[in-house]
């Protein structure tokens, strides 16, 4: 009698998050057009930062009017909030969130079911902001179509390769802060055209202190949730828990 083929051994997210960083460097370094394929990724990196901006806004009693992707990856939160640590607040949390979201993928997000389970949040998250908060032409045209990749996978993908996908987008996003470091010390920045305050000058007129200071805080709190997120998602669960989770 002929058996079905197996779909061969199930991958950990220890296997994942290696194929996952040596496939992004890859891409990165060595692949032509690199940045080009990595560019869907790059906008929700973005998308993420603007959201936690507008979901703070949202927690200390402000509000979050509009959310923009601009095609140079930059974009724009429209909020209000009380001056002071409020606004200070808004600022920081923008540049924390992709940190933020992307370690409690990795983190979370460890075996097939899991990684179902993130994907399908992070797709009904988009879908929420796409009626609620993005207003911009490139935004209303580009999270769509990953929003729709996300829902794709939770469908489609077999076991191993949902877990890679979300170990890979875990870990674009948990490195997003760091990879921009640049920004994380600069008084200002272009966003859709126009010179802006940055956020971290934000922070630092918000709370006091000088910009270094406020950046060197930010960056080491990035690095610790990745350290975290990645620190959970290459530690091996005993082998008699193991199951379809």
């Amino acid at each position: 009698m002929k058996t079905a083929p197996t779909a061969g051994p199930r991958w950990s997210s220890r296997r994942a998050l290696v194929v996952a960083a040596v496939g992004l460097l890859i891409v990165d370094r060595f692949v032509p057009f690199g940045g080009l394929l990595l560019y869907p990724f790059t906008l929700l990196a973005t998308w993420v930062h603007e959201m936690g901006h507008g979901i703070a806004a949202l927690v200390v009693g402000g509000r979050f009017e509009s959310l923009a992707i601009y095609r140079d990856a930059s974009g724009l939160a429209l909020t209000a909030a009380s001056p002071g640590w409020r606004g200070g607040v808004v600022a920081a949390a923008g540049l924390l969130a992709p940190p933020i979201v992307g370690s409690s993928i990795l983190a979370f997000a460890r075996g097939p079911r899991r990684a179902r389970i993130a994907l399908g949040v992070l797709a009904g998250a988009i879908v929420l902001s796409l009626v609620f908060w993005v207003r911009s032409v490139l935004g209303l045209l580009v999270m769509p179509g990953v929003a729709a990749v996300l829902v794709i996978s939770v469908a489609a993908l077999g076991e191993n390769r949902r877990l890679l996908f979300a170990q890979l987008l875990g870990l674009t996003l948990a490195l997003d802060t760091m990879a921009r470091w640049d920004y994380l010390f600069t008084g200002s920045a272009v966003v859709g055209g126009e010179l802006r305050t940055s956020d971290i000058a934000a922070v630092a007129t918000a709370f006091g202190g000088p910009r270094l200071l406020w950046g060197l805080l930010v960056a080491a709190l990035s690095a610790g949730m990745v350290s975290l997120g990645l620190w959970a998602a290459w530690r091996q669960r005993p082998r008699s828990r193991l199951g379809r989770r």
